[in-house]
């Protein structure tokens, strides 16, 4: 069949949904963004049989949903339309929400129903909702429109609101007024809730000592209170919170104008060091706790797990610190098997821009995370005494998608999508991936990967080699199979052999090559790019952290530290 992909944006969602359409031998064109001129022309030129539209904010011309029959993925129950419909779910608290897939009308989701599917709506962001049961209900829905859509039989259904099973309403755009948290009267859960539903766009406008500040990412906190409203503490980067029954760590803050702070995300640490005196910043450290470490580990007989839930994915260079010295640690312990997690909406998207472009020299930064996390990468490798395994449970880009495969053993998620290439970052990239990618895959295919910049499924990576095992999509089938998996690999017989095996590789590898030569050749291209000002890199670092809104006075070059 000949599909049109087309959506506002190339999401995570739009990147799987082409690959099972390419995968399925489906021919696709794509259009990203809205250009009526030339989404006529394309349309003409290509004359779909279907066009997809997985991720879609902008409105279909009328004349082309007429003549053509256009999918809408949307993110609610049947009945529901609106644009805010998860950020409502999520903070009304609803018990289940579902996805509908339906035609493009004159009415915003208001077409005939192709196929309607529900899950239960877990205590979480708005981001991680979307990208696991929003996602898996998204592609099983256009997977069976795609069938109905060649069958001769097959009519969707109306929307009919009289139909009492339809349960979905018309809901308003939710604006940041509905988002308001009043610190004097809403409970810690109601602020959870508000939060997690702007979570990780468009956030919750807040006032802190007097600057508008949007908030991401709360985690409540068990222990500590103040008086509501009041900043209590901050720790492993985020800032606490107190309310009128508790309080929640507040993980992530945007400025929205101040002439410290670029108007970007970052960890809310960094956000209030700028905001308040010094004195009031050293009196915030004081106050301790473990609730919002983003690195924790679990021992599971004699296994250790290891997660770290970075936001978004980012891992900046005091996290990969952390990290690092999490891993030396655990090594030291009475335990076989390392296990690596990553976090509970991306496995890890590599070093974080965000940091690197508040920071004072870019170029350091980015400099500095580059060899923080090639340390961790080379802690993992550098195990003779551990099996490793590598839990890739969700997406994972750039050096997060090289991490895993410096473990001996990586098992992946069905569902999942790897963009393990740093080219349209205008990197060259580093993580060891010159050694662990054509080990892998071959060096033809490693070459490919990295240039041509295209996204992959999990079950792409394990027909590649770049996954030894694919597990099923569902996630707490997913985790099973994985502890069953560890245990029988930490216990089994042939654990001491694989050991042997796996030091007698790792020392035939680098006596032909060895590792720092790799890190070496990787870095060399690396502090070229980040220290040249013109290129392309910054650019694109820019173009990445303001969603293509770059200020006008940044686009200027700018002065690099040598």
């Amino acid at each position: 069949m000949k599909i049109l992909l087309l959506a506002s944006s190339f999401s995570g969602l739009c990147q799987r949904v082409l690959r099972e359409l390419l995968v399925a031998g489906h021919v696709v064109d794509q259009h990203y963004g809205m250009d009526p001129p030339r989404l006529r022309e394309q349309i003409s030129r290509f004359q779909p049989d279907l066009i997809v539209c997985p991720y879609l904010t902008h409105r279909i011309p009328e004349d082309i949903w007429q003549n053509h029959r256009c999918l809408i993925v949307h993110p609610g129950i049947e009945g529901d339309r609106g644009p805010s419909s998860l950020d409502w779910a999520i903070k009304d608290n609803r018990s289940y929400w579902g996805v509908t897939l339906l035609q493009a009308d004159a009415e915003m989701d208001a077409g005939d129903i192709w196929g309607t599917a529900e899950f239960p709506l877990r205590p979480a962001g708005k981001t991680s909702v979307y990208k696991r049961e929003v996602s898996q209900a998204a592609v099983a829905l256009i997977k069976q429109a795609l069938v109905d859509a060649v069958s001769p039989t097959f009519k969707p259904r109306p929307l009919d609101y009289s139909n009492p099973n339809v349960k979905g309403t018309l809901l308003d755009t939710m604006r940041q007024h509905h988002r308001k948290i009043d610190w004097l009267e809403d409970s810690t859960k109601t602020i959870l809730q508000k939060i997690r539903a702007a979570d990780t766009s468009p956030g919750v406008l807040d006032q802190v000592f007097g600057h508008e500040v949007f908030l991401y990412g709360p985690i409540e906190e068990p222990n500590l209170r103040g008086e509501p409203g009041e900043l209590i503490a901050v720790s492993y980067g985020a800032a606490c919170i107190a309310t009128k029954d508790g309080a929640v760590w507040i993980r992530q803050m945007k400025c929205k104008e101040h002439p410290n702070l670029p108007a970007i995300k970052l960890p809310a640490a960094r956000v209030i060091q700028e905001l308040v005196p010094a004195d009031v910043y050293a009196k915030l450290q004081q106050t301790r706790s473990e609730t919002p470490n983003d690195i924790r580990v679990e021992r599971r007989g004699s296994a250790a797990y290891i997660y770290f839930d970075f936001y978004n994915g980012a891992a900046s260079t005091e996290q990969c610190q952390r990290l690092l010295a999490t891993i030396k640690q655990v090594k030291q312990e009475p335990v076989k098997t390392l296990v690596f997690m990553g976090g509970e909406d991306f496995f890890s998207n590599g070093i974080h821009l965000n940091c690197i472009e508040a920071a004072e020299s870019p170029a350091d930064e980015s400099w500095a995370n580059i060899n923080a996390i090639d340390d961790v990468v080379r802690e993992i490798i550098d195990s003779p005494d551990h099996l490793t395994i590598a839990a890739l449970r969700n997406n994972a880009g750039a050096g997060g998608a090289i991490l895993p495969l410096a473990c001996d053993r990586v098992v992946i998620r069905d569902g999942v999508v790897l963009n393990p290439h740093y080219d349209n970052m205008g990197l060259y990239g580093s993580e060891y991936w010159t050694y662990l990618l054509p080990k892998k895959v071959g060096a033809e295919l490693a070459f490919q990967l990295t240039k041509e910049c295209q996204p992959m499924l999990a079950s792409e990576a394990f027909n590649f080699g770049l996954a030894d095992t694919l597990v099923e999509e569902d996630w707490e089938q997913f985790h099973a199979h994985l502890y069953e998996l560890v245990e029988r690999v930490s216990e089994g017989e042939d654990y001491d052999n694989a050991l042997r095996i796996k030091r007698r590789e790792r020392a035939t590898d680098e006596a032909e090559k060895p590792l720092e030569a790799y890190r070496q050749h990787e870095l060399e291209k690396m502090h070229a790019t980040f220290y040249n000002p013109s290129s392309r890199y910054h650019l694109e670092r820019r173009q990445f952290v303001y969603k293509g809104k770059v200020p006008a006075h940044l686009l200027e070059t700018e002065t690099i530290a040598s």
